[in-house]
Order: structure tokens, then sequence, then C-alpha cells
């Protein structure tokens, strides 16, 4: 599907139309034009170190989550995400389960704010649909909702404790 670009009113220039998820990838590769972080794909088995050592800083040092709820079978079973800065050191991650749900997302400190948690989450999307996910699910910490709603996450149902942390489930359809 093509529009025409009004800035070129009269031209035979056509520009195609992009999807929402299409335009959220575009979105985050202009965030992350000065090539300060790097994101690789794969299994638990391949990324268990670092990603284990990102959740464990944010999740029980930071957010005071217990081990025994941070560490799930889930984690074999998922697709990870892990943001890497230049020098090799993880610095976010997150997973997506077979199922769709996407968990786990953690960036360090410093790094927030910096284009990461985008990053990592345009990734588990994209993912998603090229393996034919249709919606996504998610438990988003209250704090977090206006980041997950600008990749067209929204809200469903009502506020809940999981991990002694106020969250609220958000779904995406990734068909639009």
């Amino acid at each position: 599907m093509f529009h025409r670009c009004p800035q070129l009113a009269g031209s035979a220039i056509m520009l195609p139309t992009l999807t929402f998820l299409d335009r959220i990838m575009h979105m985050t590769d202009l965030i992350n034009f000065h090539g300060t972080f790097h994101i690789h794909v794969g299994t638990w088995d391949e990324m268990a170190e670092q990603a284990r050592s990102v959740r464990m800083k944010v999740f029980v040092v930071e957010q005071g989550v217990p081990q025994d709820l941070e560490w799930d079978s889930f984690d074999a079973a998922s697709q990870h995400v892990l943001a890497v800065d230049t020098n090799g050191n993880s610095i976010g991650t997150g997973r997506l389960l077979p199922d769709g749900h996407v968990g786990r997302m953690a960036v360090l400190p410093e790094w927030r704010g910096k284009g990461v948690g985008a990053a990592v989450l345009r990734k588990l999307m994209v993912s998603a649909r090229e393996n034919g996910v249709q919606h996504l699910a998610l438990n988003a910490q209250i704090h977090a909702i206006p980041f997950y709603t600008r990749f067209g996450f929204v809200p469903v149902g009502s506020a809940f404790v999981e991990a002694g942390i106020l969250h609220l489930a958000m779904i995406c359809d990734l068909r639009r």
C-alpha cells in the first residue's frame, strides 16, 4: 500500500505506507544512531550469564524481587534479547515466551532513557511477528506503562501486585 507525500504535492513520487511495527523499527534505529550499543538474540543457554547479570542488578538488587521468583522455568523455553555496549558489557535484556508473552525487560540504570529498552522491545516484537505471533501480552510495572503504550500496548484489567510490585496487564496486536 502506498500514499502520496503531502510535502511533494503534485509529484509522482509515492512513499510506502508503513505498518505501526515498521514505524517503531525505524524509530528505534534512529534512537541508536551513534552505535553505542548492539542487540543480540539467542537462547537462554547462549545468553544466561549476561542476561542473569542485568536481571540480578535490576530486579533483585534494585527492586527487591526475591531470587526464587526471578528465576523460573520459562527462561529455557524463551527467546532472549540482550543489549550490550561497545565493550561487550550487558546493559539490557528481555525475553519472549513461545505464547507471545514479553517479560523480564530490564535495563541498567545508567542506560535508561538512551533507547536500550526501546531497542530490546522492538527486537522482541519483530521476532514475535516473524515467528507468526499475532498478539503480545506483558505485565507492566505501573511506572513503565507510558513506555509500552508508545509501542502499541494497551492496558487490560485492573492493577495487581506481582513480586511485591504493582503491575498492569497489557496487550499488543501485531497485525496492525
